[in-house]
């Protein structure tokens, strides 16, 4: 009897129950430690492998031998790459203005104010060469865009010969008449020098 009462006096010991029972919290640790390891691996599996959330962006940028040298480096980049608009307030107000020009030149009085506009800013040729320059083409189309001569083939308001000719300004000549003007006037500046001496040319041979 004394030897199983110290037995089980051994056994509850307050000593031998702390020890089994951190026994028991480290393995129930390391088991739980385990299986949180397993899980984490298990769900961070698909992104590492790049099945489900690939972890690498690609970005497509200009080489760097296509990047113009400008002051602004920055602005240079910015400007070049494929997804970027610039977008350039004078321009909108230029392409406004160009837009305006076309639908009023579309009517002779409107075609004379175009004329007479882009006369002065381009060529500083007074009112007197708008003068001249307004009997010019009254003679030739009456100031119509559509003018066309089914004889010779000339057309516009301009009367270009052949009317392919219009072309260095653009290729819309054909509905444009903005393009016609600014050819026409081209034309009288390389050729004559000045409108009055383009109707002086006109006047003695009927045609300039």
């Amino acid at each position: 009897m004394k030897l199983r009462s110290s037995i089980i006096r051994s056994i509850f010991a307050p000593a031998t129950i702390k020890r089994r029972l951190r026994r028991v919290i480290n393995r129930s640790l390391a088991a739980w430690l385990s299986i949180a390891g397993l899980i984490l691996i298990a769900s961070i599996q698909p992104s590492a492998n790049a099945l489900e959330f690939p972890t690498v962006t690609h970005v497509l940028l200009p080489d760097s031998a296509a990047l113009t040298a400008q002051p602004d480096t920055t602005v240079a980049l910015f400007t070049q790459l494929r997804t970027t608009a610039v977008v350039n307030a004078d321009e909108i107000a230029l392409a406004s203005l160009e837009s305006s020009q076309i639908e009023m030149a579309r009517t002779g009085p409107g075609a004379q104010s175009v004329a007479k506009e882009i006369m002065a800013t381009d060529y500083n040729w007074n009112s007197s060469q708008f003068g001249c320059l307004k009997t010019l083409w009254t003679n030739e189309s009456h100031w119509n865009y559509k003018a066309h001569n089914y004889s010779s083939g000339a057309h516009g308001i301009a009367q270009a010969f052949p009317a392919e000719k219009m072309e260095v300004i653009a290729t819309d000549w054909r509905t444009n008449p903005v393009t016609q003007i600014r050819w026409g006037l081209r034309y009288i500046d390389l050729r004559y020098d000045t409108p009055c001496k383009a109707l002086t040319n006109f006047n003695r041979n009927n045609s300039y």
